[in-house]
């Protein structure tokens, strides 16, 4: 495979193997473990494994090997590993190097379940954490320390749809030799790529944009080759985190329209922007390349488009964002994003409702705040679907 390839033709391209059938989809291998011709060769692969020889579908499988190259490729990491959902590759790429006594230094907005493992989970097992305003270069400068083992952040936060600068970040937090992990979800592997502003480690749910059709769970971590077999894939064989064969021939599948689906969806989202923007019933509208975002040049320099997504202030709080929802016809609610279909989240009351209310407000998440995950409807029919909710909350 060629590393001159443009992003689309390694989306459908890149990692594919091929059996001695010479299929053109990807075969699905549906085995839990792999024959061995003598004891002699058992023990060898025990030792050690080559690129294209496999142990127990825990470890790995040639269908989700080709979903972790083809990906690789398409980002320009070294290797990756495929998890079962987005969370365990998140949970993996956090825990997998750190143990007590170690520091690390997060962004404050984060997706609730993000914050469980950081603020339950690892705090539980000695870890400390700091949590830090992430826009804010002097927060990091501040809470980073010579023990900073390891720093976290969503590039774009959900759901507020705040910004990180990645560079930046990654040059102060390697000042002081602490890995960075980055979950480039909301800003897609197609208009961000996280390792050339500095990332050592992305992580992306590919339950996402990458099957994008509402289809099945998974992750993936992209690293450097000595992080991912060397420091996450004992953890992740040992503690059984694993991406399936079929849901991997899923993500393949996905990947062959990802830019397409991404760029078609992303100009849909910044129509509605500019369209709902300054709407009597909003008190803000927010998306990364809208002018009135206090970000919009940091976004503008770290990603090609807007992302998928976009997020609704009502002045109305609670009562008004319930209405709206309801309103809606052609946008469904529910709590996925990235979908082939248009998608509506009440955060406060759903994905970040565990949060108390002083957390919430300090985060932005307020009542009237909705998120909405363009789909690939006709744009002018989601337009008017909102504008029509819209008055109606």
């Amino acid at each position: 495979m060629s590393n001159d390839w443009n992003a689309r033709t390694k989306l459908v391209h890149s990692g594919s193997r091929r059996s001695q059938y010479n299929e053109v989809s990807e075969a699905i291998y549906l085995t839990q473990g792999f024959v061995y011709d003598t004891a002699e060769d058992a023990e060898a692969r025990f030792i050690e494994t080559g690129p294209d020889e496999f142990i127990y579908a825990r470890y790995g499988n040639p269908t989700v090997r080709m979903f972790e190259d083809r990906i690789a490729a398409l980002v320009g990491a070294e290797d990756a590993f495929a998890t079962a959902s987005g969370m365990a590759a998140v949970n993996a790429a956090l825990t997998c190097g750190l143990k007590a006594g170690d520091h690390v230094v997060a962004a404050r907005a984060l997706f609730g379940s993000c914050l469980y493992i950081l603020e339950d989970i690892l705090a539980r097992f000695g870890v400390e954490v700091t949590l830090v305003d992430g826009p804010d270069l002097d927060a990091w400068r501040g809470a980073l320390r010579s023990d900073t083992r390891l720093v976290f952040f969503e590039s774009i936060s959900n759901p507020t749809l705040e910004l990180i600068d990645i560079k930046a970040v990654c040059d102060l937090a390697h000042a002081v030799g602490a890995l960075v992990v980055v979950d480039n979800v909301f800003a897609t592997p197609i208009f961000s790529n996280a390792f050339d502003l500095g990332a050592d480690v992305v992580v992306y749910s590919t339950t996402k944009h990458i099957d994008g059709q509402g289809r099945c769970l998974g992750g993936v971590v992209l690293g450097s080759r000595d992080f991912i077999r060397g420091t996450l894939e004992p953890y992740l064989k040992h503690t059984g985190g694993s991406m399936s064969p079929f849901n991997a021939w899923v993500m393949l599948k996905g990947m062959e329209t990802l830019d397409l689906r991404c760029r078609a969806m992303a100009d849909s989202a910044m129509q509605i922007a500019k369209a709902v923007q300054g709407h009597e019933k909003l008190a803000r509208a927010i998306h990364p390349f809208l002018d009135s975002h206090p970000q919009v040049d940091l976004a503008r320099r770290q990603m090609s488009k807007g992302s998928t997504m976009l997020s609704l202030d009502l002045k109305g709080g609670q009562a008004a964002a319930f209405s709206f929802l309801n309103a809606l016809e052609i946008i469904i609610i529910s709590n996925n994003l990235g979908d082939a279909k248009s998608i509506v989240t009440h955060p406060a009351t759903t994905t970040h409702q565990r949060l108390p209310d002083a957390q919430k407000a300090e985060l932005g998440i307020t009542p009237g705040l909705v998120r909405i995950s363009i789909g690939l409807e006709d744009a002018d029919d989601l337009q008017a679907d909102i504008l029509k909710a819209l008055m109606a909350a």
